[in-house]
């Protein structure tokens, strides 16, 4: 018998699992902090290092989903183990490479791990608790996240300061080894909340045109800025993504055992609220990914000091993530969802006053005010979007969750280089965000302001959006305990 069995099971569960998430996230900030010594230390550039975390990222996104669903079928706690054993010898195996390539490749490697964990612990953390309190797990899941990506970078610094960039991996490593312990020692595979039907034959088809469409998708978005929108491999990528996706709704609906429901999509409360949350990551990652650029390169502040003015945004997401997701369990979601877009818009339409000496607390208002409202946002949508799935799905239905997510930052990303640098292309400056970075002079700066102003204002009227998708997704709080997908009409959040 598990020795954590009990009424404090669901604590120890999340504690568990919360090390493994913890570790995942951490992993991802600091690497990216040792990229510039990997690129010294192998004698290449910047561009060739980047795919370290690229060749990552594109692993956990392309398997997300067809792990969540191998998960649902042969066990969470099964395939999340295997995960972490996967990720402790990727970040080895990354920590010892003789070489760049050697690198890219462990870390490809060990995003199959990380994809075999991620969704997985977020379906295990909420089929642990009850279904009046999946808000607040998901809550606490994000206080984890936001933790996560606070320390990972910090953590990262000091390793390549005090020793050299291997420890990063090593540490990663040595987490990973803590987080498969913890996992294998706590985690009771009977209470996963998998249906006894679960077992059945796994989609392959279903699962390569998943991965095949997003891999076109993420590899269009992030090459795009790089060689031209007007490039003739952008217009294949965007081609074989449409064509995929298209395969996959008509293979789901025919397939004697799908990965996921497409069915869900009638439902307005499914639909608008995974458009809610892929629209919020559209407003979250326009401003993690730019403000860095106009902190450094506008205001003059160095790497540490933006980081530091970078760590009040991830406070609110800590504190309002657990705290909203509690609140909606008892009120409602509606309030919550409604109210975190709505904030997210005052936080981007407060960055559209930027200018070249804005003081600080305009840009840190700004910030803050956004990741409060996504910290609000998410752990109560999300409860939404899992109470339309029985416990038995909520492997595939979290990976597909964590999807949205991603391609929700690529998504960002690549449309707000786009739009900024369209702007300095409009000024008469190289359209090119290494303009800003190489010290271009007052024009090029004043360009680039300009252009993240009106970027700004595009995303918020974008997820103004997200504001009435939210709202019109008609959810209310969710009584019941049993594991059975949730029909909700719409209300106001009130019983």
């Amino acid at each position: 018998m598990n020795v954590f069995q009990g009424s404090a099971y669901k604590w120890w569960a999340f504690l568990a699992l919360a090390i493994g998430l913890f570790a995942s996230v951490a992993d991802h900030g600091s690497v990216i902090v040792a990229l510039p010594s990997i690129a010294d230390h192998f004698q290449t550039d910047l561009t060739t290092t980047q795919w370290i975390v690229l060749g990552y990222a594109l692993a956990i996104s392309a398997l997300l989903m067809p792990m969540g669903r191998l998960a649902d079928m042969v066990g969470r706690k099964r395939i999340y183990l295997l995960g972490f054993v996967i990720f402790v010898v990727g970040a080895g195996v990354a920590g010892a490479s003789p070489n760049v390539t050697v690198l890219i490749l462990a870390k490809i490697f060990q995003g199959v791990g990380s994809a075999m964990t991620q969704g997985t612990s977020m379906a295990m953390i909420v089929a642990t608790f009850p279904a009046q309190e999946r808000g607040r797990s998901l809550g606490l899941q994000m206080s984890v996240v936001g933790i996560g990506g606070v320390a990972g970078p910090a953590v990262g610094g000091f390793l390549v300061g005090a020793f050299d960039w291997r420890w990063v991996f090593y540490g990663n490593m040595f987490l990973g080894a803590i987080a498969l312990v913890a996992a294998w020692v706590v985690l009771d595979a009977r209470r996963e909340g998998q249906a006894a039907d679960s077992q059945g034959a796994f989609d392959w088809l279903g699962a390569t045109l998943s991965a095949g469409a997003l891999l076109s998708f993420l590899l269009g978005m992030t090459w795009g800025p790089r060689i031209g929108w007007d490039h003739p491999g952008i217009a294949i990528a965007m081609g074989l993504t449409v064509f995929q996706i298209i395969g996959f709704a008509w293979w789901q609906l025919h397939a004697p055992m799908p990965m996921m429901d497409v069915r869900l999509f009638r439902s307005a409360l499914f639909s608008l609220s995974v458009a809610a949350f892929y629209i919020s990551f559209l407003g979250m990652s326009a401003v993690r990914f730019l403000m860095p650029f106009y902190l450094q390169a506008v205001l003059g502040y160095s790497p540490a000091q933006v980081g530091l003015v970078i760590v009040p945004g991830a406070i609110a997401i800590i504190i309002t993530g657990p705290l909203a997701g509690r609140l909606s369990d008892r009120y409602g979601w509606r309030p919550f969802t409604v109210g975190g877009m709505a904030i997210c818009v005052a936080g981007l339409l407060t960055l559209t006053r930027l200018q070249t000496d804005s003081p600080l607390w305009v840009a840190i208002a700004g910030m803050v005010m956004q990741s409060f409202g996504s910290g609000t946002l998410n752990a109560p949508n999300n409860s939404a979007v899992l109470s339309t799935v029985p416990q038995s799905s909520y492997g595939v239905m979290s990976g597909f969750l964590n999807l949205v997510r991603n391609a929700g930052n690529v998504t960002s990303i690549a449309m707000m280089t786009a739009l900024v640098t369209a702007t300095m292309g409009s000024m008469g400056y190289a359209p090119t965000l290494s303009a800003v970075t190489a010290g271009g002079g007052a024009g090029v700066l004043e360009a680039f302001t300009t252009g993240l102003r009106d970027a700004y204002f595009i995303v918020a009227m974008i997820v103004t959006l997200g504001v009435a998708a939210s709202f019109f997704s008609g959810v209310r709080r969710v009584k019941s305990t049993n594991s059975a997908p949730v029909e909700l009409a719409s209300g106001d959040g009130s019983d």
